[in-house]
């Protein structure tokens, strides 16, 4: 049976660790997202490669050509910035098995946990750079018509 010392270190210690966990879950959610954007990059790349293929107008082929090399990069931003996700999940996850053993084994995991916490939120904001700069390179494949 635990002793009423002992409970409230490993009571402490869970209550020290939840505060990683809301980043675990944005970045959950994030790798979510950006799957998705890298799906749809895919079935594009996949759709402009059939119209190459099939094409025959020298202008066309050049626009897609164009798209085809701009949806490379997008999809090299987006797997740089999964990458960085689950760098910064890996981070954050170790910051809380530091933080719950320095807690409840009494050994002094402070430093490392504050080192693996600070390099997970640089790999965060890392990872959102990446995918602000992939948002910013779709929007040049839009042709839409110049307004009035």
């Amino acid at each position: 049976m635990l002793l009423t010392s002992e409970l409230s270190a490993v009571s402490q210690g869970i209550q020290l660790a939840i505060a990683p966990v809301f980043l675990l879950n944005a970045v959950a959610a994030m790798i979510g997202a950006v799957a998705g954007r890298l799906a749809r990059i895919i079935d594009r790349a996949r759709y402009v490669e059939t119209q190459i293929e099939d094409t025959t107008d020298a202008l066309k082929l050049s626009r897609l050509q164009d798209e085809l090399q701009l949806l490379r990069r997008r999809s090299h931003l987006v797997n740089w910035c999964i990458a960085l996700l689950i760098v910064c999940a890996i981070l954050i996850g170790s910051t809380i098995v530091f933080l719950f053993f320095s807690e409840t084994l009494e050994v002094n995991f402070a430093r490392t946990a504050t080192v693996t916490f600070m390099v997970g939120v640089v790999s965060f904001l890392l990872a959102l750079l990446s995918f602000f700069a992939e948002t910013l390179l779709s929007a040049k494949i839009l042709t839409l018509p110049k307004t009035k």
